[in-house]
């Protein structure tokens, strides 16, 4: 079952599933994608700030930072345990 990025928790691991047609979501896809954020890259949200904006995921060794409009582009499912 696909969530968004804001369903997940801190500490949660996540999996990239796809991409929601949202305002602007071509842009965002693209920029997704060449930070590395492909369909099946495994995630750990590390932090969300105060007003839930920006957050923080572990991805392919890196931190990244993305805002609200561009998480919302992504579709994710929860993986349990640590991957």
């Amino acid at each position: 079952m696909a969530h968004g990025l804001q369903d997940v928790a801190v500490g949660q691991w996540a999996r990239v599933v796809g991409f929601a047609h949202t305002a602007g979501g071509r842009a965002y896809r693209q920029k997704l994608l060449a930070m590395g954020l492909t369909p099946g890259v495994v995630f750990q949200v590390t932090r969300v700030a105060p007003m839930g904006d920006p957050v923080e995921i572990n991805v392919r060794g890196f931190s990244l930072s993305l805002r609200k409009d561009e998480a919302a582009t992504l579709e994710v499912e929860l993986c349990g345990g640590e991957i």
